[in-house]
């Protein structure tokens, strides 16, 4: 499997392929892929999905796909790396990489919200005319497009969660889940003391609450969504250590190792150095 790197923050390409272009490939960045024309399947993972014309799909880093084609495909692919979607400032959004992320736990087309399909339609017709006919100010223009496709993807995703919901569901879920994700670098904001105070729950209710909306405990689900931001630092960044440990507010090293261990039952070093290794395999 050989891996694919970005030597940019956003790059924007067309492609029209009879065989695929994404076979046994692994991205170290995320790629939005828009289908112009054409038809067949995607796997993403361990799902399988169709694709047709005016597919809207997201893939993040790590994932494993593969494209089945059956006619003629025409891809507009859009790539932006980690730290662009981690250090731009998003007026709204606390935490734009956590919900991007979420989207590996989807299968197939992520544009569900209606009225986004003609805003998506546009911008892509926008920037394939930038493709063939760059002029002044491009870049820029390029740039507000790509971080427009980013939050109609992100608003998508949050979208399909909520609908994943069952409709007995007490949607106040959603907002802990949108608390923990824009908060998940600042340990002292993820206590369940914390928590509980800023939405008026006591913490044994928290506690049984949450896991009976989820099905899992709020511990677990916050370990979860740091252990995995914490692997892609390691794998698809050139962050050092301590800069990780500065990040997710970690005391020092040895407090980050520990941590990590529980999970992995291997150390930091240990992890870049294995799945590093099988990544570009």
């Amino acid at each position: 499997m050989k891996r694919e790197n970005i030597d940019q923050l956003v790059k924007v390409e067309y492609h029209q392929a009879a065989n695929c272009p994404l076979k046994d490939s692994q991205f170290s960045f995320f790629q939005i892929v828009y289908v112009i024309s054409g038809k067949g399947f995607l796997k993403i993972n361990n799902n399988m999905a169709s694709y047709s014309e005016g597919s809207l799909i997201l893939l993040t880093p790590n994932d494993l796909h593969y494209l089945e084609i059956i006619e003629k495909t025409d891809l507009l692919l859009v790539k932006f790396s980690e730290r662009y979607v981690k250090e731009y400032k998003w007026n709204s959004i606390n935490s734009m990489e956590c919900l991007l992320y979420g989207a590996s736990f989807l299968s197939g087309c992520i544009l569900q919200n209606k009225p986004d399909i003609v805003l998506v339609d546009s911008i892509v017709v926008s920037l394939l005319h930038g493709l063939n006919h760059p002029d002044l100010y491009h870049e820029e223009l390029t740039l507000h497009y790509v971080n427009a496709l980013i939050v109609i993807a992100a608003r998508n995703i949050s979208k399909m969660r909520a609908e994943n919901v069952a409709s007995n569901t007490d949607k106040r879920v959603l907002d802990i889940i949108d608390y923990i994700q824009g908060n998940i670098h600042d340990p002292a904001l993820l206590k369940v003391s914390a928590i509980s105070q800023k939405f008026g729950f006591s913490e044994s209710y928290l506690g049984s609450y949450f896991k009976k909306q989820c099905g899992e405990t709020i511990q677990h689900f916050i370990l979860n969504y740091k252990i995995r931001l914490i692997e892609h630092r390691l794998l698809f960044s050139d962050m050092r250590v301590n800069e990780i440990v500065t990040e997710f507010g970690f005391s020092d090293e040895s407090h980050l190792n520990k941590f990590f261990k529980k999970r992995h039952h291997m150390s930091l070093t240990e992890f870049k150095k294995t799945k590093g290794l099988v990544s570009m395999a």
